[in-house]
């Protein structure tokens, strides 16, 4: 097996998120060896962080060519996302790209065309698979400690859009699609609980809502959760959706203890107070379990007959199923960066090792599944009828 730090990583993208990936990285002893975007925000993240390789004017094919780039993370915005994978494939490059996989399930398809064809690892970063409750849970359920599963109920609320003066790209559906609340963060919930279940969507029923018809931007660019001058912002008409009521039907998992479960899950990114609530609720004929992205290390276990439990990250009950996607004690909280950290280091360790290892983690399949989930979540809403989930 190669080790992780004889692979070197190369970042698309300097906004919110690009950091993230970074800080992940390093932590992980991985070298990061080159970076693209902006020319200014590129230099200024490649001193912070010991970059030598600078890609200005976005220029990602030219670090595409690199010799010293193995793995490309893509944390560019949605639009960009197929073409950049694509590039990067035909370059010979390992890919590790940002959610949503793209615009539309036509051309995410070719991704995943392009992805199988390739010797390359390709990954989508669904990360909240690697939190540490997310895989106990899948654990519980796969062994039947919850019994058969009768439902699934949550939601992803957040609140930095509330306001009519809180701007983001993700606000136009011409940088990141047609669907934003449901696309940016329900498609993460979509996808935990889709892991914890151990099956797909198959089906959807969907509401969706714009609260702010007209909002104000600001004349230039603004990053992820920064606020701008209102003063020098201008009206322009939303086009995409600040909260949803979805609806979905899953398949069958391999285990057997889940055939066609139904969930329940509101999204928003108005909801006061909220900074970053997924939470989510699995509901078995012999017991259930609760959790929430901002407590990540308790599992609420609930019981009919018998006294309910709070299981502990690193605690009896919560440990022995997610060992080796955990590294700190009990008591030593573990959250978000967390999460993305056991999400590379699985990648790269599935590289590393020529593919022995499992591969837990959200393929280019599971990507172009989650466009055509919410393609059929815009069509459920406007026909207000169940739609089937279908993949071009």
């Amino acid at each position: 097996m190669t080790p992780l730090h004889h692979l070197r990583a190369g970042i698309v993208g300097t906004g919110f998120i690009g950091p993230v990936h970074i800080e992940a990285l390093k932590r992980l002893g991985i070298q990061v060896t080159a970076i693209c975007g902006s020319t200014k925000n590129a230099r200024s993240l490649a001193d912070l962080w010991g970059i030598p390789e600078v890609y200005g004017d976005y220029d990602c094919d030219a670090m595409f060519r690199s010799p010293h780039v193995d793995v490309v993370h893509l944390t560019s915005p949605n639009k960009v996302h197929v073409k950049q994978s694509l590039a990067a494939l035909a370059a010979g490059k390992h890919v590790i790209c940002e959610k949503p996989l793209g615009m539309t399930s036509e051309d995410t398809a070719r991704v995943v065309a392009a992805a199988k064809a390739s010797d390359r690892v390709f990954a989508v970063n669904y990360m909240c698979r690697f939190f540490p409750a997310v895989l106990q849970m899948r654990a519980l359920v796969a062994r039947g400690d919850l019994g058969r599963i009768i439902h699934v109920q949550g939601h992803f609320f957040q609140d930095w859009l509330l306001e009519e003066t809180d701007y983001n790209w993700r606000l136009q559906s011409s940088e990141g699609g047609k669907l934003r609340a449901v696309g940016d963060i329900g498609t993460h919930w979509i996808d935990a609980v889709s892991f914890i279940l151990g099956a797909k969507a198959e089906a959807v029923f969907a509401t969706l809502e714009t609260f702010h018809k007209t909002r104000k931007r600001p004349t230039g660019e603004v990053m992820t959760f920064a606020k701008a001058d209102p003063a020098t912002m201008v009206d322009y008409e939303v086009d995409t959706e600040d909260f949803a009521s979805v609806l979905l039907r899953f398949g069958e998992a391999e285990h057997g203890f889940v055939n066609g479960v139904h969930a329940n899950a509101a999204i928003s990114q108005v909801a006061a107070g909220w900074k970053c609530s997924l939470a989510l609720g699995i509901y078995g004929t012999r017991g259930s379990v609760r959790w929430d992205l901002q407590q990540p290390n308790e599992i609420h276990v609930g019981r009919r007959d018998e006294p309910n439990q709070i299981l502990q990250r690193a605690t009896a009950g919560f440990s022995e199923d997610v060992a080796g996607f955990t590294d700190y004690p009990g008591g030593h909280p573990e959250g978000f960066s967390d999460a993305h950290k056991m999400h590379y280091r699985a990648v790269y360790e599935h590289i590393a090792s020529g593919r022995s290892t499992p591969a837990i983690f959200a393929s280019a399949a599971d990507g172009h599944h989650e466009v055509a989930l919410c393609e059929a979540v815009l069509r459920s809403h406007e026909t207000q009828s169940w739609v089937d989930v279908t993949e071009s």
